[in-house]
């Protein structure tokens, strides 16, 4: 059976990627040092408090101390790494021209719904596959708004009298706080969700991620 090497991922793709694994860690971790010192988030509905983040526990489990000037410290300093290495990728996904293959197109919401009954197994008929299927291209979009999200919501709260336009503009200073935080929840489900994705898709997908290329069978690629 013969098999072709396939070039999958660009050199400034993969080392972007997994620059922003370490990256967004140590925002998170940073980010949960800081929350600690004041813990105001909590889901209330009619003024009763219907579940509450991050309780004692979590934080007794994880051995996270009051160190709010350390958090500070180390949010800040990372925050300036994370947003360069945004920028880096954004600006090399349009220079480059790959951003074609990751911007959803105009029937991609629709192609997504197909996508997603395959993965549930409700159908069998396997969607159009390019580089990332349209659900992927719709989740790393969202991902990218994310992060641009992360940091002008982070700016905002950092310095609101300097970036008051921006705080005014996300509804002010609790309301930039608030979405700063709801980012971060949905950062930290998309990277559970990411790493089942990978796990579920092989070995062969995660090493296309480290070396670049992946190995297609005749038959495979011919599909």
């Amino acid at each position: 059976m013969s098999a072709r090497v396939e070039e999958k991922h660009r050199a400034p793709i993969r080392w972007m990627h997994w620059v922003n694994f370490p990256l967004l860690a140590m925002m998170m971790w940073s980010g949960l040092l800081i929350y600690w010192a004041n813990p105001v988030y909590a889901l209330r509905l009619f003024g009763h408090e219907v579940f509450y983040f991050f309780p004692q526990g979590f934080y007794s489990f994880l051995g996270i101390p009051y160190r709010l000037a350390e958090g500070m410290q180390l949010h800040f300093f990372f925050m300036w790494l994370f947003a360069a290495n945004g920028v880096a990728y954004v600006a090399f996904l349009i220079f480059s021209g790959e951003y074609r293959s990751l911007i959803p197109t105009f029937g991609s919401f629709g192609r997504a719904f197909r996508v997603a009954l395959y993965e549930l197994h409700i159908s069998k008929k396997k969607p159009p596959q390019g580089k990332y299927n349209d659900a992927q291209r719709i989740v790393y979009t969202l991902v990218i708004l994310m992060g641009a999200g992360s940091i002008v919501t982070g700016v905002a709260i950092y310095k609101p009298l300097q970036a008051s336009f921006f705080t005014s503009l996300l509804g002010g200073y609790e309301w930039a706080r608030w979405e700063h935080f709801w980012l971060m929840i949905l950062f930290a489900a998309f990277f559970c969700v990411h790493v089942v994705q990978v796990v579920l898709a092989g070995w062969k997908n995660f090493q296309s991620m480290i070396t670049g290329v992946e190995v297609v069978a005749a038959e495979e690629s011919s599909k």
